[in-house]
């Protein structure tokens, strides 16, 4: 069994809050749209915390990937937004779908959150409090298992290789993606789809708010509210969507003429065990720098050589920490150290959503040549500062050659995870 295949990204979609669809979400990153907004319903319920990061599916949109019958099945969101994202990319990738064959070189890792806590899945629990089973229909079910989403994708591209639903908090999209990889370099797979997704509304979201972990400072302002890396970052906001990912194997993409974003050139994921200062909010440092430290090994490249770091960022108190972590772990000149942005600064936290649409944003920054601005950042924070020189930290979008991107997301339960792409070059 060979563990030197290539493994490259030849399709991408996204449901963001800043935008939907890959052309659309490029420009949004390109020109640091906001997808923040206030959102009536959070303050109706009298949420501290009553922006998000909410996208805009219209109906058209849908209708443009989604079956007919399955359109009008549908009505989680988390799911929806799953099932665009991946249905996207799948097109991207200039893929037809075989209604007759399954195809077992073909597996789908597409995880997922909270999805049964969607306001569409929610309220239909109070028809269990009030006897009233019967009323839930069949699709309750599928729509609320975090599995929905692989399931209802298999069902319509016919994968016939392993097909899995992963859930490690904001970790997911990211982990999602490196089980990817490791299928298709094992010789496992040769396709895979990959991605995460994340739903909306009152449940979750008031969940986290009862946490104090979100931002209750710019209700009044909202694009202001995701300010990772600044002095006045005061809590996440929280934001929903689905990013997808398209891998194969290099010959088989070169096989069939693929566009091709970028090659991943390893990752890894582990955890800090909740110990060393680690806990199921906090980060264990030793183990997110080993995490770091593991993926650049097994990308074979230097630290020097990485020219953007994507960050997780999350515009809380743990954005300092985070940063060390990093210089930390490359151990390198000042003057050496990658490029940083954080595109929660447009989209909010995404939450199991986050990696996958960040991972998407990272392929089209590659393949576009730009490195998007981080938005709120005239303050930074100054414990940042000590660390890292500001000109590290773009406030605008900037044209730049990437050659090395890495992308890490950090979750609850002390878990990690860390991607290295390079520019595919044969």
């Amino acid at each position: 069994m060979s563990l030197n295949r290539r493994v490259v990204i030849t399709g991408l979609g996204v449901v963001a809050p800043n935008a939907t669809g890959k052309e659309a979400f490029e420009q949004a990153l390109r020109g640091m749209k906001s997808g923040i907004t206030w959102i009536p319903t959070l303050a109706e319920h009298n949420l501290g915390c009553q922006i998000a990061g909410e996208p805009e599916v219209s109906e058209e949109y849908k209708l443009s990937l989604l079956p007919q019958l399955l359109n009008k099945m549908l009505d989680n969101h988390g799911v929806i937004y799953g099932c665009l994202s991946g249905l996207e990319a799948w097109k991207d990738a200039g893929l037809t779908i075989d209604y007759e064959k399954f195809d077992p070189e073909l597996g789908i890792v597409y995880g997922g959150g909270a999805l049964s806590m969607d306001e569409s899945i929610g309220p239909r629990f109070d028809l269990v409090n009030a006897g009233q089973v019967r009323k839930l229909g069949t699709k309750t079910i599928t729509q609320s298992m975090n599995s929905g989403v692989s399931a209802y994708l298999n069902g319509m591209l016919g994968a016939g290789n392993r097909v899995m639903s992963n859930s490690s908090a904001c970790s997911t999209g990211t982990e999602a993606a490196i089980m990817g990889y490791e299928l298709i370099k094992s010789g496992k797979a040769k396709r895979m789809l990959c991605g995460s997704s994340e739903g909306k509304g009152k449940y979750i979201w008031g969940a986290f708010d009862s946490m104090r972990v979100l931002c209750r400072d710019s209700n009044d302002n909202p694009t202001f509210g995701s300010r990772p890396m600044s002095s006045t970052s005061s809590g996440f906001v929280p934001g929903a969507g689905a990013g997808a990912l398209v891998l194969e194997e290099l010959d088989t993409a070169l096989a069939r003429g693929a566009r091709i974003y970028a090659e991943i050139l390893g990752g890894d994921v582990n955890s800090g065990g909740q110990r060393m200062g680690g806990s199921m909010t906090a980060p264990n440092s030793a183990a997110v720098q080993a995490c770091i430290k593991n993926a650049i090994k097994e990308a074979g490249i230097t630290p020097e050589s990485i020219d953007l770091i994507s960050g997780h960022l999350t515009s809380t108190m743990a954005d300092p920490i985070e940063l060390n972590n990093w210089v930390e772990a490359l151990n390198v000149p000042a003057a050496d150290f990658p490029l940083v942005n954080a595109t929660k600064s447009m989209i909010g936290h995404c939450i199991a959503g986050a990696g996958s649409i960040e991972l998407v944003g990272c392929a089209l920054q590659m393949h576009g040549n730009f490195v998007h601005g981080n938005l709120n950042i005239e303050e930074l924070h100054p414990e940042i500062l000590k660390i890292i020189p500001a000109e590290k930290i773009p406030s605008v979008t900037v044209e730049s050659n990437l050659n090395i991107v890495a992308k890490a997301n950090f979750g609850f339960g002390d878990v990690n995870s860390c991607i290295i792409l390079r520019k595919f070059s044969s």
